[in-house]
């Protein structure tokens, strides 16, 4: 090991990257990092480990651009001695074979299965199967004049619809969401809940591996890819994952900017046209998926004058990104079509196309599903009483509180 790639210091001016400010005022975080040290930001993660943050849109895009400077595999950490056993960031870092980490060749072949598997997906019966979802969720509250539509219904619709597309059996749902929910928490419960994951996964695979089915799953086992079980396992975490939590945060992050935002009022009335404006909206100013850690470097470089190490941890502030003043767009008029965010990643490993189209026919759906069935929906609490939730993969609600015209519910 040389010089180069012996663990590195923390920076003099390293800024912890948790706490309040970073939870509940993120635009305000980003503004006093770009502000106090550029595009590139020196952070500690738990446990005082250093990272950079990489804030500025160009520099993000430059990072996802040369896999061959900024690599996925996170065995070239050089940071690994100071990582401790149950670390609640170590889902996420920890080497495992899954597409998210795979280069070259190998991240080729899969990430082009996945694509073909999620694009037989037909939209229009995707569409009616988060109708009738959402109507279920709806049918559970609808007489009683008062709902949390995060816990009830945001959190609740893209998994049930996720669970019908990769095949899962009803039994196993509640426990995987469960497990899925708390290694996004990235608390104590991480370490474990992933270790579940990765044992439901594996029944899954078998399962649709013996007895196939009109789903992902089976349709990747089929593909001229030639997944292995073990590389379905690793994959399907993510894949779920990613359908899962960030389609539930993007519904529940809309409604509330459509619930605080005069600009929304005639959708709250029982229009549909300004739908589609609020989730891009969203996707810019609270997208649910806020960092990513991330991409390890190949070689020592610069970036935007930092000196970058072998091996140093690089942090993609998806979030921050989108909030550099430099792209950021206006939140109405010429802005409402610009879909440029860095929400769904960018380079080899954004996210695969279909993906975005779909998780935007679930969110949509609901949305627009929730303001037909509840057309008089208010908030009931003052909006300056919403909290977030501690987070620092996702930005999602603590609670969206509602109050609306009890409705009759068929039977």
């Amino acid at each position: 090991m040389t010089d180069e790639t012996v663990r590195p210091p923390a920076d003099a001016n390293a800024v912890r990257l948790y706490g309040p400010e970073f939870d509940q005022r993120p635009r305000d975080f980003f503004e006093r990092m770009r502000r106090e040290h550029g595009p590139v930001v020196p952070v500690l993660l738990e446990g005082d480990i250093p990272a950079w943050y990489v804030i500025g849109y160009r520099e993000v895009n430059h990072v996802t651009s040369n896999p061959g400077l900024f690599a996925r595999d996170t065995r070239r950490w050089n940071a690994w001695d100071m990582v401790p056993e149950n670390w609640s960031l170590l889902p996420f870092v920890g080497w495992n074979p899954s597409v998210m980490l795979a280069e070259g060749e190998d991240h080729k072949r899969r990430s082009a299965a996945i694509s073909d598997a999620l694009d037989a997906v037909d939209r229009t019966e995707l569409s009616n199967d988060c109708e009738r979802i959402a109507d279920q969720l709806i049918d559970e509250f609808a007489g009683d004049g008062e709902a949390d539509l995060g816990s009830q219904f945001a959190d609740r619709l893209p998994p049930l619809v996720m669970m019908g597309l990769f095949g899962v059996p009803e039994a196993e749902a509640p426990d995987m969401i469960r497990d899925i929910q708390n290694v996004a928490g990235s608390d104590e419960n991480a370490v474990a809940a992933y270790q579940r994951l990765q044992e439901s996964m594996g029944r899954l695979a078998e399962s649709r591996r013996a007895h196939p089915g009109p789903d992902v799953t089976s349709r990747l086992l089929q593909h001229s890819a030639n997944y292995t079980v073990d590389e379905m396992v690793s994959d399907l975490i993510p894949m779920i994952s990613a359908g899962h939590l960030p389609t539930g945060h993007w519904i529940g992050n809309t409604l509330r900017l459509m619930l605080v935002d005069d600009q929304f009022a005639v959708t709250l009335q029982g229009g549909r046209g300004s739908v589609s404006q609020a989730l891009n909206q969203v996707l810019w100013e609270d997208t649910p998926s806020q960092n990513n850690i991330g991409r390890f470097a190949v070689h020592a470089c610069e970036l935007a004058g930092r000196r970058i190490r072998p091996g140093d941890m690089l942090i993609l502030g998806w979030a921050a990104a989108n909030a550099d003043p430099q792209v950021q767009p206006p939140a109405q008029g010429a802005g409402a079509g610009n879909r440029a965010h860095l929400s769904f990643g960018h380079g080899d490993h954004g996210c695969p196309f279909p993906a975005p189209e779909l998780a935007e026919v679930v969110a949509r759906t609901a949305v627009e599903v929730l303001l037909d069935r509840l057309p008089d929906i208010e908030l009931a609490v003052d909006p300056d009483e919403l909290m977030w939730l501690p987070s620092f993969w996702v930005r999602r609600l603590a609670s969206l509180p509602v109050t609306f015209s009890p409705a009759m519910v068929p039977y």
